[in-house]
């Protein structure tokens, strides 16, 4: 299997709402110390909060740390429709 072809494995990992480690990350489309959005083979990930900053991040193995206080975290399913990101995105 070509290696850009491999599913990469979802798994979030969240300590005490201050550490997340998320793989199966494809992509950073956005952050700041409010929010990181991140493209995932199913969708698009939101990790919101406050103080955010990645401590860690390897597109090529598709993983990302983040520090700070986590708030929230958020799928939205990658389908296109009007209500996605991308959706929105290209309206």
């Amino acid at each position: 299997m070509a290696e850009e072809n491999r599913l990469l494995k979802n798994v979030v990992i969240l300590e005490n709402r201050e550490k997340l480690s998320v793989t199966g990350v494809l992509d950073v489309l956005a952050f700041d110390e409010q929010q990181i959005i991140c493209e995932c083979e199913k969708g698009v990930f939101y990790i919101k909060g406050d103080n955010l900053h990645v401590s860690r991040l390897d597109l090529d193995k598709g993983d990302i740390d983040v520090d700070g206080l986590i708030t929230s975290l958020v799928y939205e399913d990658k389908t296109g429709g009007r209500g996605s990101f991308f959706g929105r995105l290209f309206k």
